[in-house]
């Protein structure tokens, strides 16, 4: 019994250690995530097929949402939802820029993206690019996105990808989200909280 006990408090030991580790480990990357801006350099293009890089996620804060043109809900709604939520953060415009950018290059050429964007709202510019690039975007942002292929048309694909809009302050350091569903309120109160950095 004496060494069942001892091996026990050995073992406990060895957690605490371990979940002190992870915990020091998580603090420092998310004080190293806050620090330094997020996500990576890039050089793709905006909707009109002008160059856009990541320099225009600096100088203001930034709301960022990941999709797709062909999403049947969580795109267009998350678009709607997103500029309503800016008209009442930002009642002027221009103090928060409003970025929706391609999981699905392949077909949302900048033309497509902008009929697309501009039809839902004039706050929010869409961004495309080759999909070697935009591969990179998505990972370097930590982003979700997977290829569907239909199971009735040959061809045919959707996409899954993270729901969740980014913020991220004047300097494109990582602030925070709002998530797929978020109450509006609160959604609202994120990107008042933004601004006042």
């Amino acid at each position: 019994m004496k060494i069942f006990r001892t091996v026990l408090w050995a073992l406990i030991a060895v957690m605490a250690l371990m979940l002190g580790w992870f915990t020091y480990e998580w603090q420092m990357s998310d004080s190293q995530m806050a620090e330094k801006p997020y996500g990576v350099p890039f050089e793709l293009v905006d909707q009109t097929g002008a160059p856009i890089t990541e320099a225009a996620f600096r100088g203001r804060p930034t709301a960022l949402f990941f999709g797709f043109t062909h999403c049947p809900e969580i795109c267009p709604t998350t678009l709607y939802e997103l500029d309503g939520w800016l008209k009442q953060a930002d009642p002027e415009g221009g103090k928060i820029g409003a970025y929706f950018i391609t999981v699905d290059p392949e077909r949302d050429s900048p033309e497509l993206l902008g009929s697309y964007v501009s039809g839902v709202s004039d706050r929010i510019v869409g961004i495309s690019g080759e999909p070697a690039k935009i591969a990179e975007v998505i990972k370097g942002f930590n982003i979700y996105a997977r290829k569907v292929p239909s199971d009735t048309v040959d061809g045919e694909y959707s996409m899954d990808h993270t729901a969740s809009v980014f913020l991220l302050d004047e300097q494109g350091r990582f602030k925070g989200t709002i998530a797929w569903g978020e109450n509006p309120e609160t959604a609202v109160t994120k990107l008042k909280n933004l601004l006042k950095g």
